[in-house]
């Protein structure tokens, strides 16, 4: 049997954009806008935006771009979010959807140890352990999804100890293995070169250009000596010469430009796309694209994904949980990493409940840092927010009666009915909780 990638044509996408609904009017006012990128985790497919919907009568593509899969991490990937992705993918109509080379969990019955999850894309050991098991997660995905996958590089703060091959050797293998398309961040290329002295142009000449799928631009900034890949700043010079590498090796079938906060005027972006354009034409007669065949190869071994399970959850707890730092990795940057991933964490919350910071005014990010600190995040961000709300009433704050109060009103509206524990304790620490909380 013919894999979709096998038996589908060259797709060749042009410049796009990320869409966002801060954006959206400007983006469908947009010359020369050939396809978009939409956040998959943030749309629901029997209620897509109306932008999106009239971007695709206009015969503008959409591709769905997860983030939340983690087909890095130990476990395989969950059936749930697979078939969202697919249905996503349907409604939209894509030719193809995106997904990350990351993890973003850990933790769990692997590891017999509590569940906690990152909020962020972290990076995966560049093993053959980690090789082996991101290899079976993704043909997982790719038996799952109606159209092809295409797997993104991420930006890094940290690097593993005891890693056995470079990036490119890394991806090389990758797609030989499952043939799988890449989606390349060149501005993720960049961060890793500040960040953990990787050449850029030594990754290009590693990796398989021809099985590369689409690339994303984005801008960031360098505080301390680190790059921070931060989608809120314009795109540097350092970025295009990343892209122009990448354009003098092969054609690329579709180049997009990433910004997700901080958006300027539509012009300015308008300008960052003519450059984008103007970098890559100069690409018009270097190879072209050719999709990548799979192989047969055996499944992850147990004994690789209980392995990368352990490193995994080890490194994941250092990060959020305050555990001491797994031998070999750099302090210094597990401490930026750390800061990073409370910060975001912060700000994702601010965003998915913005009540909170309302209510609790400057005092927020203050107070969430400290509970952050403290409290691992072991579930999404929204039950996160009713976690932290939770927490601050318990400990009888805020201290202004109103703010409390409404603070309250808001928990107990957004905590819901939930099914009822079997275990009698269970029972009677829920309904303790709620009584406390209602006064």
């Amino acid at each position: 049997m013919q894999r979709p990638e096998e038996r589908r044509p060259r797709l060749r996408l042009g410049t796009g954009i990320g869409w966002r609904p801060e954006i959206a009017d400007a983006v469908e006012a947009m010359p020369g806008i050939d396809w978009v990128e939409a956040v998959a985790e943030n749309l629901c497919p029997g209620h897509l935006p109306e932008s999106l919907l009239r971007l695709r009568e206009r015969g503008v593509t959409v591709v769905p771009h997860g983030v939340s899969l983690g087909l890095g991490g130990a476990d395989r990937p969950d059936e749930g979010r697979l078939t969202a992705l697919a249905e996503r993918a349907e409604a939209l109509g894509s030719p193809l959807v995106t997904e990350h080379i990351a993890f973003v969990r850990a933790g769990g019955a692997l590891t017999a140890t509590q569940p906690l999850e990152a909020g962020h894309l972290l990076p995966v050991p560049r093993t053959r352990d980690a090789l082996d098991v991101l290899c079976e997660n993704v043909r997982i995905a790719q038996d799952a999804l109606p159209v092809p996958l295409a797997v993104e590089n991420i930006a890094a703060l940290v690097s593993w100890p005891g890693e056995e091959m470079t990036e490119g050797q890394f991806l090389y293998e990758l797609v030989e293995r499952t043939g799988v398309r890449l989606l390349i961040d060149v501005a993720n290329l960049h961060t890793n070169h500040v960040n953990r002295g990787e050449d850029p142009a030594e990754a290009l000449d590693e990796l398989p250009v021809e099985a590369i799928a689409y690339v994303h631009v984005a801008g960031g900034f360098e505080r301390d000596g680190v790059w921070h890949d931060s989608h809120a700043h314009p795109v540097p010079e350092p970025v295009l010469a990343v892209l122009a590498e990448l354009a003098s090796r092969v054609s690329p079938p579709g180049v997009l430009l990433e910004r997700d906060e901080n958006f300027p005027e539509p012009a300015e972006l308008e300008r960052e796309l003519d450059a984008i354009r103007a970098t890559v034409k100069t690409s018009d007669e270097a190879p072209a694209h050719v999709p990548a065949g799979r192989r047969d190869v055996p499944a992850a071994s147990a004994a690789a994904r209980q392995r990368t399970a352990v490193a995994q959850a080890a490194l994941l707890s250092a990060l959020v949980a305050g555990t001491p730092a797994p031998e070999g990795f750099d302090h210094a940057r597990l401490k930026v990493q750390s800061h990073a991933l409370a910060a975001k964490r912060a700000d994702v919350v601010a965003k998915v409940a913005p009540e909170l910071p309302e209510i609790l005014g400057t005092a927020y990010r203050g107070q969430f840092l400290t509970y952050a600190r403290a409290r691992p995040m072991t579930g999404g961000y929204r039950q996160d927010a009713l976690n932290f709300a939770e927490h601050l009433l318990l400990a009888g704050r805020p201290g202004d009666p109103e703010a409390r109060r409404r603070l309250s009103d808001w928990w107990l509206e957004r905590s819901g009915p939930a099914p009822l524990s079997r275990r009698p304790a269970a029972r009677l620490l829920h309904a303790t909780r709620r009584v406390l909380l209602r006064r």
